[in-house]
């Protein structure tokens, strides 16, 4: 049988629950909220891993020369490099140039792929972090119908 402070404290933990869950997905989705805002490509990356990339062969990115459309761009990165820490994307005529940040975990094969919104016709890179050294490769895709107004 239930009584009056069994419910309250049902009430009470239900809604401390939910309050967590709330407070997850921003946790988890924009940890550094300085460089996902950022307006330059350049000033993202510095904000977000500290450097400047230098171009290298043993990065490469994947997508579509042509997009149909800019909300949905499939793009995959790979590395040769050992002891990668993370893979982040750009797009640099994005208002927001950084879309994504991916942290690879230790002994995991330093590959992604995932689904980009691009604005407008734009150049594409991907920067490796590994080993203290940050390297980048890049790509132009066309974009025919863009993808998103403000990002």
């Amino acid at each position: 049988m239930l009584n009056r402070r069994a419910i309250v404290k049902a009430i009470i933990n239900g809604g401390a629950l939910v309050g967590v869950g709330a407070l997850m997905p921003s946790l988890a989705m924009a940890w550094n909220k300085s460089a996902f805002a950022a307006q330059s490509q350049g000033f993202a990356v510095k904000l977000l891993l500290g450097g400047v990339p230098v171009a290298s062969d043993q990065v490469s990115v994947k997508a579509p020369r042509i997009a149909a459309d800019g909300a949905m761009v499939p793009v995959t990165v790979k590395t040769s490099l050992a002891n990668v820490e993370s893979i982040s994307l750009f797009v640099e005529a994005n208002l927001h140039p950084l879309v994504a940040q991916f942290i690879i975990p230790p002994d995991t094969e330093p590959s992604v792929s995932t689904r980009i919104r691009m604005r407008e016709s734009s150049s594409i890179t991907a920067v490796v972090k590994a080993d203290g050294q940050l390297l980048s490769a890049s790509q132009e895709t066309k974009v025919t119908n863009g993808g998103c107004k403000d990002g």
